[in-house]
């Protein structure tokens, strides 16, 4: 999806000429906002993806259900996508397309690797249409504009201040691993504190 050619050698030398600060400081704002523009409309499709195999798989009507979980009931369709063995097909189809679209990723065309993310965010959106199946409504959206606030104040903080925040990857990983193995042993230990 980069438009960037890293292999690129300029016709006219290294020593062409120097390109001020301001010109760099608006080709990389473009950039970035066209990164934004793909990553957001990625995201619509995996939110609208998510919600139309729900409402498809999912029926009010309990005579015509094949199958309960929890409180809802499955139209046929809702049955292979959730129950049938085929449910694994739709959980493993976004692993294999990181393995597909990262085995190419250097030969594909940026019109091709674009549409390979479209088709991913789609999967990605059928994958993780169970979600509406255990939790309800408002904690999804609870935690979609949680997360989607935290990403841009973030994202602000980082543009604005013009800091590499690359060195608190490894810090904020080792935070991460630490919340992982509390979560674990709060679910074995059931325990209220943690």
């Amino acid at each position: 999806m980069s438009d960037l050619d890293r292999n690129y050698a300029s016709p006219f030398g290294r020593a062409a000429g120097r390109i001020d600060a301001a010109t760099v400081d608006a080709g990389l704002r473009a950039y970035m906002l066209r990164i934004y523009n793909y990553m957001s409309i990625g995201l619509a499709i995996t939110g609208l993806a998510a919600l139309g195999v729900y409402m498809a798989a999912v029926t009010s009507d309990p005579s015509g259900a094949t199958a309960k979980i929890g409180n809802a009931f499955l139209t046929p369709f809702g049955y292979a996508m959730f129950v049938s063995p085929l449910k694994w097909l739709f959980i493993l189809a976004p692993l294999a397309m990181v393995f597909v679209i990262s085995a190419g990723i250097d030969r594909l065309r940026p019109a091709t690797a674009q549409m390979l993310f479209w088709v991913f965010s789609a999967l990605m959106g059928i994958s993780l249409s169970s979600i509406f199946l255990v939790y309800t409504h408002t904690s999804i959206v609870r935690v979609f504009f949680i997360t989607a606030a935290t990403f841009g104040a973030l994202s602000l903080y980082g543009y604005t201040t013009k800091r590499d925040m690359s060195g608190m990857g490894s810090f904020l990983f080792m935070g991460l691993f630490g919340i992982i193995i509390a979560s674990l042993v709060n679910l074995f230990l059931a325990s209220s504190v943690l």
